[in-house]
């Protein structure tokens, strides 16, 4: 006699997993293919040195590839791979990226940049401001044509100028109108000597977007985190790195704040925001301390026209994303199901794709474990639909 199993199909089988943050490797040839041989020494390029293959721009070297390339490599930085011969294709060639969603069962992946910061501003080294608005715009431009393999998988997000607003509120119309599905803006842009994220100077990008109707993305690390990266006294290296790694999460904490305690959730209410890479176990916790200060403090009496708790301004237009949290992910997730959105970070240090010596788990294997037993209904929304409706996906 022969048994038939029951066992349900694996999670990504079953539904259209969106990936909500990855990262592309930038090829050499982003800046010095579109960008006239004058000006190749001075925009973003590659070269290399002892061995190891390198940005620099007008003589400064700004980045190495290696370190953002590092799924499935066999070691732990500071070691990564040298030169663009030991990267994989997936991480920078956007038919081979098609490829790796097609192995990794992925629907479709939101892309961010890694040369010019988490946030653009480190585009600002460029210096002057006519180039820096030339390498922002060659960047944006870029990414249209590399996604253009599949647009309906790779979904690119328009690098934003913040630190020239006119400037920004031009490129944001002329992304969109290009196919760029979303806006990414710096979390921190008081570290560029802008000003804050809470200042009402920056309500016409706000307004630009929700009249758009495109989210506005906040990636972790938008900020200068140099000094962080380098402050390795009393640590080492690794633990330096771990250690930021982990507390960058908090980095979000702020900006989710000032969203909500600055009036722009309230200002601006069909505005979506999504905290990148920020991990969502903590989210429950800082909301339930958010609203009992709100009203311990008054604040509606400071602002009678805030109409909602800083719970249901997040409920209502402010997403969290997680890529390798248990218990605390799910506890997330059963208090906030519309509000979570699953991603991989592929392919960074910390990334869902792992090497031999990482602790990282494939994204398949993840998921079934940690998420398996919920709900259809909830899989459904985190693993697809909630990112469906951000982005504009099927």
């Amino acid at each position: 006699m022969t048994t038939t199993s029951t066992a349900k199909p694996d999670l990504f089988d079953r539904f259209q997993v969106i990936d909500v943050d990855s990262h592309i490797t930038e090829p050499p040839d982003v800046w010095t293919a579109r960008m006239p041989a004058s000006m190749h020494s001075k925009v973003p390029h590659i070269e290399r040195v002892d061995g190891v293959d390198a940005w620099f721009a007008d003589g400064v070297r700004i980045s190495s590839p290696g370190v953002v390339s590092m799924a499935g490599f066999d070691g732990i930085i500071p070691e990564s791979p040298k030169t663009f011969e030991e990267i994989p294709a997936s991480m920078w060639d956007s038919k081979a990226r098609v490829e790796h969603l097609d192995a990794e069962g992925i629907k479709a992946q939101v892309l961010y940049p890694n040369v010019g910061g988490f946030g653009n501003g480190y585009f600002l080294r460029l210096g002057d401001r006519e180039l820096v608005r030339q390498c922002v715009q060659t960047y944006n431009d870029w990414l249209i044509d590399w996604v253009s393999v599949a647009p309906d998988r790779l979904v690119p997000v328009c690098a934003v100028p913040f630190w020239d607003l006119d400037f920004a509120i031009e490129e944001i119309q002329r992304c969109l109108d290009m196919g760029h599905k979303a806006i990414n803006f710096c979390n921190q842009p008081e570290h560029y000597g802008s000003p804050p994220l809470a200042d009402r100077h920056w309500d016409p990008i706000w307004a630009t977007a929700q009249e758009a109707g495109v989210s506005v993305s906040f990636h972790i690390g938008g900020g200068d985190i140099g000094n962080l990266m380098n402050d390795v006294s009393n640590k080492g290296w690794r633990a330096n790195f771990a250690q930021v790694s982990a507390h960058i999460f908090m980095d979000n904490l702020q900006c989710i704040s000032d969203l909500i305690f600055a009036g722009i959730c309230h200002r601006f209410p069909d505005l979506k925001f999504v905290s990148v890479e920020s991990g969502v176990g903590w989210i429950p916790g800082v909301l339930e301390a958010m609203d009992w200060q709100w009203l311990n403090g008054g604040v509606q009496e400071e602002h009678p026209e805030y109409e909602l708790l800083p719970s249901e301004y997040f409920r209502r237009q402010i997403y969290g994303c997680f890529w390798f949290e248990q218990a605390s992910a799910r506890f997330a997730i059963e208090r906030y199901p519309d509000n979570i959105l699953y991603e991989t970070d592929f392919p960074h240090p910390t990334c869902q794709h792992p090497g031999p010596k990482t602790p990282a788990r494939h994204p398949r294997e993840y998921a079934s474990d940690a998420l398996g037993d919920l709900d259809d209904d909830v899989l459904r929304k985190i693993l697809h639909e909630n990112a469906a409706k951000i982005y504009n996906l099927g």
